[in-house]
Protein backbone atom coordinates (compact mmCIF):
# COMPACT_ATOMS: atom_id res chain seq x y z
CA UNK A 1 0.00 0.00 0.00
CA UNK A 2 1.35 3.41 -0.94
CA UNK A 3 0.93 6.46 1.17
CA UNK A 4 -1.54 8.92 -0.23
CA UNK A 5 -0.16 12.37 -0.86
CA UNK A 6 -0.81 14.74 1.99
CA UNK A 7 -3.64 17.09 1.29
CA UNK A 8 -2.54 20.69 1.06
CA UNK A 9 -2.82 22.68 4.23
CA UNK A 10 -5.71 25.11 4.30
CA UNK A 11 -4.69 28.66 3.45
CA UNK A 12 -3.40 30.49 6.50
CA UNK A 13 -5.50 33.42 7.61
CA UNK A 14 -3.76 36.73 7.99
CA UNK A 15 -3.10 38.41 11.31
CA UNK A 16 -3.65 42.13 11.07
CA UNK A 17 -1.65 42.70 14.26
CA UNK A 18 1.47 41.00 12.89
CA UNK A 19 3.65 43.76 11.38
CA UNK A 20 4.86 41.36 8.68
CA UNK A 21 1.38 40.19 7.65
CA UNK A 22 0.52 40.95 4.01
CA UNK A 23 -3.06 41.61 5.13
CA UNK A 24 -1.93 45.09 6.10
CA UNK A 25 -0.71 45.80 2.58
CA UNK A 26 -3.94 44.49 1.09
CA UNK A 27 -6.09 46.60 3.43
CA UNK A 28 -4.03 49.67 2.54
CA UNK A 29 -4.75 49.02 -1.14
CA UNK A 30 -8.44 48.19 -0.95
CA UNK A 31 -9.13 50.87 1.65
CA UNK A 32 -8.60 53.83 -0.67
CA UNK A 33 -11.44 55.96 -1.99
CA UNK A 34 -10.33 55.32 -5.57
CA UNK A 35 -10.44 51.55 -5.12
CA UNK A 36 -13.89 51.78 -3.57
CA UNK A 37 -15.15 53.94 -6.43
CA UNK A 38 -13.59 51.76 -9.14
CA UNK A 39 -15.05 48.59 -7.63
CA UNK A 40 -18.48 50.25 -7.37
CA UNK A 41 -18.46 51.38 -11.02
CA UNK A 42 -17.26 47.99 -12.22
CA UNK A 43 -19.77 46.14 -10.01
CA UNK A 44 -22.62 48.20 -11.46
CA UNK A 45 -21.51 47.17 -14.95
CA UNK A 46 -21.01 43.49 -14.04
CA UNK A 47 -20.89 41.20 -15.96
CA UNK A 48 -20.10 43.84 -18.56
CA UNK A 49 -16.92 45.79 -19.04
CA UNK A 50 -16.06 49.47 -18.60
CA UNK A 51 -13.50 51.33 -20.67
CA UNK A 52 -10.77 53.35 -18.99
CA UNK A 53 -12.17 56.71 -20.13
CA UNK A 54 -15.64 55.80 -18.83
CA UNK A 55 -14.19 54.80 -15.46
CA UNK A 56 -12.39 58.12 -15.27
CA UNK A 57 -15.54 60.02 -16.22
CA UNK A 58 -17.58 58.23 -13.53
CA UNK A 59 -14.96 58.84 -10.81
CA UNK A 60 -14.89 62.63 -10.40
CA UNK A 61 -11.53 63.95 -9.25
CA UNK A 62 -9.42 60.92 -10.15
CA UNK A 63 -6.39 61.70 -12.29
CA UNK A 64 -5.39 59.49 -15.19
CA UNK A 65 -2.25 58.48 -13.28
CA UNK A 66 -4.12 57.62 -10.06
CA UNK A 67 -6.72 55.59 -11.96
CA UNK A 68 -3.92 53.74 -13.76
CA UNK A 69 -2.19 52.95 -10.45
CA UNK A 70 -5.47 51.84 -8.87
CA UNK A 71 -6.36 49.56 -11.77
CA UNK A 72 -2.82 48.14 -11.90
CA UNK A 73 -3.07 47.24 -8.20
CA UNK A 74 -6.51 45.67 -8.67
CA UNK A 75 -5.17 43.66 -11.63
CA UNK A 76 -2.14 42.53 -9.63
CA UNK A 77 -4.38 41.39 -6.78
CA UNK A 78 -6.65 39.43 -9.12
CA UNK A 79 -9.68 41.64 -8.44
CA UNK A 80 -9.99 43.06 -11.97
CA UNK A 81 -9.36 41.69 -15.45
CA UNK A 82 -8.27 43.74 -18.44
CA UNK A 83 -8.97 43.32 -22.13
CA UNK A 84 -7.22 45.37 -24.83
CA UNK A 85 -8.65 45.82 -28.31
CA UNK A 86 -5.80 46.19 -30.80
CA UNK A 87 -7.07 49.43 -32.32
CA UNK A 88 -5.39 52.78 -32.73
CA UNK A 89 -5.56 54.04 -30.07
CA UNK A 90 -6.07 50.78 -28.14
CA UNK A 91 -9.40 50.37 -26.37
CA UNK A 92 -8.86 49.05 -22.86
CA UNK A 93 -11.75 47.42 -21.01
CA UNK A 94 -11.94 46.40 -17.35
CA UNK A 95 -14.26 44.12 -15.41
CA UNK A 96 -14.35 42.62 -11.95
CA UNK A 97 -13.27 39.04 -11.44
CA UNK A 98 -15.36 36.86 -9.15
CA UNK A 99 -12.94 37.72 -6.36
CA UNK A 100 -13.33 41.43 -7.12
CA UNK A 101 -17.11 41.12 -7.17
CA UNK A 102 -16.97 39.55 -3.70
CA UNK A 103 -15.19 42.71 -2.49
CA UNK A 104 -18.16 44.89 -3.49
CA UNK A 105 -20.32 43.67 -0.59
CA UNK A 106 -18.02 44.79 2.25
CA UNK A 107 -17.02 47.98 0.40
CA UNK A 108 -20.70 48.84 -0.18
CA UNK A 109 -21.37 48.36 3.53
CA UNK A 110 -18.46 50.64 4.41
CA UNK A 111 -19.61 53.30 1.91
CA UNK A 112 -23.16 53.14 3.32
CA UNK A 113 -21.86 53.47 6.88
CA UNK A 114 -19.73 56.48 5.92
CA UNK A 115 -22.61 58.18 4.12
CA UNK A 116 -24.97 57.61 7.09
CA UNK A 117 -22.53 58.82 9.73
CA UNK A 118 -20.63 61.60 7.97
CA UNK A 119 -22.62 64.36 9.68
CA UNK A 120 -21.79 62.88 13.12
CA UNK A 121 -18.12 62.55 12.19
CA UNK A 122 -18.02 66.17 10.97
CA UNK A 123 -19.74 67.37 14.16
CA UNK A 124 -17.28 65.46 16.36
CA UNK A 125 -14.32 66.85 14.39
CA UNK A 126 -15.68 70.39 14.65
CA UNK A 127 -16.19 69.94 18.41
CA UNK A 128 -12.64 68.62 18.81
CA UNK A 129 -11.26 71.68 17.00
CA UNK A 130 -13.36 74.13 19.07
CA UNK A 131 -14.33 72.42 22.37
CA UNK A 132 -16.07 75.48 23.89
Amino acid sequence: MTASPASPAPPRRGDLFDPLCPTRRLLDRIGTKWTSMAVKVLAEAHPGEVRFAELQRRMPGVSQKMLSVTLRNLLQDGLVSRRVEPTVPPRVHYCLTDLGLSLEVPLAALRAWAECHMAQIDAAAAHAEDPR
